[in-house]
């Protein structure tokens, strides 16, 4: 197994416990439930069908390591095949690691990415005049603003302070206003794994990876375990408007989440959620190179009110993936002076973490990716012909 395939598990290996979902190979081929040990990779799709089911039971964790499952491959050959570029259709590779859950995303939820979305306002999309919008605003609203608590007094008074210098935005109001920004970030089975490529659209000339950490919600509400997400940015289509933040943020091939989940047990919590820090690389075909952080520490809300906030007046009976927001925001100049960071196609965007591993995908258009065709009647069809249907409950 080479450098590569090795670093998509944490740092600790396969000492916690990480589940995930593959494709695998065969006249009855197609996606299947499966836990990672040091024995290897075994599908466990006949005890839970879905990831769905699993992340329902009791304890998680416990039924993920108890459970037998049938053995695919050794985790070096699953972890080989799920490389950029490599995927062998004769071997099993790793696919999202989510399947019913709706794919859900929270904006504004640090300090630094929230001064950004202001500036997107500002600037109308225009990257060129975002450099000195910049510097306008944060000579107005400052750049500590990490230290307010949202729907706090402290933040209210501010938000009159601003509304009387007329620079109140929406996206202040999510950023330190009691509410959280929470959106549908991509349709059930639409997200993207490890090694595949993901989508910018064609159209868009001013965008940006969006590294963060994804939360695992059962149908009962309870936070179970985290993976790593990029909610891929079109900073011009949504900063034109917030009203295109569907055109913005959900297309084809633009939802990455993976490389697997990592369930809450012994050996990591929320606490270490909370205590997160991902990392960032982007690689271009031009030589360029761009790295930058995520710290959970920053993060403005914590993940227990967002997920709370998210339930507060709707049902998720499948559970839900909860992307948290990202402290990173690219000012980074890729070509010419106050410009900004761009991607180009081929960009190869790695996203990493000390607990949660690995997830890297290539650039492309959403127009020429892949196309999604794997949708629930595909599933469902998938899971029938299996048997998985007779007398178990999804």
């Amino acid at each position: 197994m080479n450098d590569e395939s090795t670093g998509l598990l944490p740092d600790d290996g396969l000492a916690g416990t990480l589940v995930a979902r593959a494709w695998t190979p065969g006249p009855q081929g197609g996606p299947a439930v499966v836990a990672l040990r040091p024995e290897g990779v075994f599908d466990v799709s006949r005890t839970f069908p879905t990831m769905s089911t699993l992340l329902d039971a009791q304890q998680p964790a416990e039924a993920a390591r108890n459970v037998i499952g049938e053995r695919l491959c050794a985790v070096e050959e699953l972890l080989d095949n799920s490389r950029l570029g490599v995927r062998d259709g004769a071997r099993p590779f790793l696919l999202a690691p989510c399947d019913l859950q709706v794919v859900k995303a929270a904006g504004v939820t640090f300090a630094a990415s929230m001064v950004e979305r202001v500036i997107e306002e500002q600037a109308r999309g225009d990257a060129s005049r975002a450099q000195e919008l910049r510097g306008k605003v944060q000579a107005l609203i400052g750049e500590n603003l990490a230290d307010i608590r949202p729907g706090s007094d402290k933040a209210m008074a501010l938000k009159a302070l601003l509304q009387q210098q007329n620079l109140w935005s929406q996206y202040l109001e999510v950023g330190i206003g009691p509410d959280a920004e929470v959106f549908t970030k991509a349709p059930v089975l639409a997200s993207v794994g490890t090694g595949q490529e993901i989508g910018i659209r064609a159209d868009s000339a001013w965008n940006n990876p969006e590294p963060e950490v994804v939360l695992a919600v059962n149908g009962r509400g309870d936070i179970v375990g985290a993976t790593l997400g990029n909610d891929v940015n079109l900073r011009d289509i949504e900063g034109r408007s917030a009203l295109l933040l569907g055109k913005a943020k959900d297309n084809n091939a633009s939802c990455a989440i993976g490389p697997f989940i990592r369930l809450f047990d012994a050996s990591f919590g929320m606490d270490d959620v909370r205590r997160e820090t991902v990392h960032l690389e982007v690689r271009g075909t031009d030589g360029f190179v761009m790295r930058g952080i995520n710290t959970m520490a920053s993060i403005s809300r914590d993940p227990a009110d967002i997920v709370a906030q998210t339930l507060a007046a709707h049902q998720y009976p499948d559970g839900f993936m909860l992307f948290l927001g990202t402290l990173f925001a690219p000012i980074e100049d890729r070509g010419e002076p106050g410009a900004g960071f761009t991607h180009q196609l081929g960009d190869e965007v790695t996203i990493r973490s000390a607990r949660l591993g690995v997830l890297r995908n290539r650039v492309t258009h959403s127009e020429t990716a892949p196309p999604w065709q794997f949708g629930l009647r595909a599933f469902i069809n998938h899971l029938a012909a299996r048997g998985l249907l007779d007398g178990r409950s999804l």
